[in-house]
């Protein structure tokens, strides 16, 4: 039976266009494709062995014959291309119904209960780009001390503040207040604090942005593996997607490397059960601001790693990369896309062979639950542990 699996989520790596995708704007996009493509080819030697090339055609990367793990790629059955969504359905949550978006800023009755509430005006309410918006109402914020408020393609209410204008734990109070006014009608996926530092012309935005999620609507399989006495520790933003529900344990990071450092830590650990981790640097950084060279590198920079995490892993370890939607940096678009998502999955007991199209991301959460050994009741999805998993001889 698996010990461990360490779930690493490499935020918006898509692997090209849902059949769908038409009806988000997003036909054509290829996160991991066309990113090889545009940029000339990528170097990622070891997510290539793992079988990411036999996946989707990436410029410079083999597909080898014989991978060594498990492969395949998901669909997202829910509707929807956000981080909620995907994260949520990864765990057995496929929504009915997508969640509400505001491409044209928010009702003049959210705005004003929200002025009221946090006592002060706004600026902004629009969708844009958060170093746009905070370089065009960067400078009036810090005259006025009036926060910014923005959203963009996904259900997320924004809002920007500088650090030295408003103070750290006010400004999470505000996010608070939008987060208990946003719900039913207008529940957005997620309200997110993000603040700046900086003068005009060099604003920068710091690491202390916190995201604000919905409950999730039901159990998930996070709450399963933590209810049958197997830890569950969250690391990133996976404890702010989750609300904190199911999770034994979280452990914030700065960025990526941070990140990578932490599930090396862990990986010298003593515990039981999953451990879920998202890597945001490749949607926050590069994908959100189409940088094609930033993605690149970042992608590059996670394969240097690799070998260390592989050689890291303990006897009964399973090692599980995916994503949860696209961002394809190469697309006039800055938003999210509607794409598959990979699905890598190594250990000594896994089987070097293809998953094939899985229906549902929630199949990686049932897989999941099933390798650790831990029933789950209700939970939509179908595993293919069974699949992958070696048998004893």
């Amino acid at each position: 039976m698996t010990r461990r699996v360490f779930l690493i989520v490499l935020d918006s790596a898509g692997v090209g266009a849902l059949p769908d995708a038409h009806l988000y704007g997003d036909a054509g996009s290829n996160t991991l494709g066309n990113l090889a493509a545009v940029r000339g080819g990528l170097n990622l030697p070891h997510l290539g062995r793992l079988g990411l090339g036999k996946i989707v055609e990436l410029r410079g990367v083999e597909a080898p014959k014989t991978p060594l793990g498990a492969y395949g790629k998901m669909a997202e059955k829910s509707p929807g291309k956000d981080t909620t969504t995907g994260h949520w359905e990864m765990m057995g949550i496929v929504l009915p119904h997508p969640f509400p978006t505001y491409p044209n800023g928010f009702p003049p009755e959210i705005i004003q209960e929200f002025e009221q509430q946090i006592g002060r005006r706004i600026l902004g309410n629009k969708a844009a780009s958060g170093t746009a918006i905070i370089e065009e109402l960067g400078k009036e914020h810090m005259a006025t001390g009036y926060p910014i408020v923005y959203t963009s393609a996904d259900s997320v209410f924004q809002i920007a503040a500088h650090e030295e204008i408003i103070p750290i734990d006010e400004f999470y109070r505000m996010c608070e207040i939008a987060r208990e006014m946003l719900k039913g009608e207008h529940g957005v996926g997620r309200v997110i604090a993000r603040p700046f530092i900086g003068t005009p012309g060099s604003f920068t935005r710091t690491a202390r942005r916190h995201d604000y999620s919905l409950t999730p609507p039901g159990p998930t399989v996070l709450d399963f593996i933590s209810a049958s006495g197997r830890e569950v520790i969250a690391v990133g933003k996976i404890n702010d997607i989750f609300v904190g529900q199911g999770i034994t344990g979280s452990r914030p990071t700065e960025d990526n490397r941070d990140g990578i450092s932490t599930v090396l830590e862990l990986m010298d650990d003593d515990f039981d059960g999953l451990c879920f981790v998202n890597l945001v640097d490749f949607d926050m950084h590069y994908g959100h601001r189409n940088d094609v060279e930033g993605y690149a590198r970042a992608l590059e920079d996670f394969d240097a790693y690799l070998p260390r995490i592989m050689e890291t892993m303990k006897p009964g370890d399973v090692l599980v990369l995916t994503a949860d939607h696209g961002c394809d940096p190469t697309t006039p678009s800055t938003d999210h896309s509607r794409e598959y998502v990979p699905v890598l999955v190594y250990g000594e007991e896994i089987l070097p062979i293809p998953v094939g199209v899985r229906k549902s991301f929630a199949d990686l959460g049932l897989t999941v639950a099933e390798l650790l050994g831990v029933a789950v009741e209700d939970i939509s999805g179908r595993s293919f542990a069974s699949l992958i998993r070696r048998m004893p001889e």
